[in-house]
C-alpha cells in the first residue's frame, strides 16, 4: 500500500473517487479548494485534481486503517455489489475507528431496513447498525434510485419490463447526492446522528418515467408490467448469480410494495438548491437542452 502524507495533510477522505458518484464529490471539493485524500484500490485511476491525494485502499483491507490515519471527516460509499458486501463494509468501518476518523459519513439506501423488499436494502440497514454500535459519529445518506440509471432500464426494443406495478419511486440525481454529500462533509458536526433520505422532487411511476425518457431521447419507450415469475425467467438469461439477480429483481418488487414512494425536502434542505427533475437529468445525459 503506498504511504499517506503525513497527516498534516487532508482531513477530508473520499471513497469511491474513481466512480460516478465519488468523483462526483472529490471533483467538487477540489472545485471548493478543499484538500483531500482519495482512498481509491487503483491510486493511478483516481483523477488528477488539485488539492487532492490518491492511496491505495480496499474495502476489507485491513492494512486501510493506515490510510485513514488523520482524517477527521470521511465519505464512505458502499462497496460494489457482492456476496460479501456486508463483510467489506464492516471491516472498513472497524479500520475508521483504529484510524480515530472524527466522523463518518455513509452513502446507504431509502428506507433501508431488515426486511426491506429490495434485498441490498438490507445490507445498508445491517451497515447502519454496525456504525451506530461502532461509536463513530455518524451521518447517513439514503439516497432513492438514481435518476442517472432509468435509461438503462430501457430494453432494445425500448421497453422498460419489470414487476413494478403501479409503484412508485422518486428516483434522485446523482449531482444531488454529491451536492449532498459535500454539504455534510463540509459542516460534519451539524449533522451529526442524523440521516436524510435524498430523492428528486417527485415520486413516478415506471410509466411516468417511461414517458418522461421519450420526451427527452426521441425515442417512443413504454413501460409493460411483468410477473415476479416473468422477470426471474427473463433475467436468468444473463447467467448472474442468484444473489444479483434476486436484488435486480427487489428493484422492482420494492417500488410495487411502495418502498421507494415518498419525496423529501432533504437535498434541497442541505444543498440550498431544488432537487433535479429526471428530465433534466435525462437531457443532460443525452446531451440534449
Amino acid at each position: 500500500m503506498t504511504s499517506t502524507p503525513d497527516h498534516a495533510g487532508p482531513d477530508i477522505a473520499v471513497t469511491g473517487a474513481t466512480g460516478r458518484l465519488g468523483g462526483r464529490i472529490a471533483r467538487r471539493l477540489a472545485a471548493a479548494g478543499i484538500p483531500q485524500l482519495m482512498v481509491v484500490p487503483q491510486p493511478e485511476r483516481a483523477p488528477q485534481l488539485p488539492g487532492a491525494v490518491a492511496v491505495r485502499g480496499r474495502f476489507g483491507d485491513p492494512d486501510v486503517a493506515e490510510a485513514l490515519q488523520g482524517v477527521d471527516r470521511l465519505f464512505m460509499v458502499s462497496a460494489s455489489e457482492a456476496p460479501d458486501r456486508l463483510r467489506q463494509h464492516k471491516a472498513f468501518v472497524d479500520a475508521a475507528v483504529q484510524a480515530e476518523v472524527g466522523h463518518l459519513v455513509y452513502l446507504s439506501f431509502f428506507r433501508a431496513a431488515p426486511d426491506a423488499t429490495f434485498t441490498l436494502a438490507r445490507d445498508h440497514w445491517a451497515t447502519e447498525e454496525y456504525i451506530r454500535a461502532s461509536g463513530l459519529p455518524f451521518t447517513f445518506l439514503r439516497d432513492n434510485l438514481y435518476a442517472d440509471f432509468m435509461p438503462a432500464l430501457v430494453g432494445p426494443d425500448d421497453i422498460v419490463r419489470g414487476p413494478a406495478g403501479q409503484g412508485r419511486a422518486a428516483v434522485v440525481a446523482q449531482d444531488d447526492i454529491a451536492d449532498a454529500a459535500v454539504a455534510v462533509l463540509g459542516n460534519a458536526p451539524e449533522h451529526a446522528g442524523s440521516t436524510y433520505d435524498l430523492t428528486g422532487p417527485q415520486s413516478l411511476t415506471l410509466e411516468a418515467i417511461a414517458a418522461i425518457l421519450s420526451e427527452n431521447t426521441g425515442s417512443t419507450i413504454t413501460y409493460q408490467p411483468e410477473t415476479v415469475e416473468e422477470a426471474y425467467r427473463s433475467r436468468a438469461s444473463y447467467g448472474a448469480p442468484q444473489w444479483q439477480i434476486d436484488a435486480w429483481v427487489s428493484t422492482y418488487t420494492a417500488i410495487e410494495a411502495g418502498e421507494l414512494d415518498g419525496v423529501s425536502d432533504a437535498v434541497p434542505r442541505l444543498t440550498g438548491h431544488a432537487a433535479t427533475p429526471l428530465a433534466e437529468v435525462v437531457r443532460a445525459g443525452s446531451g440534449r437542452g
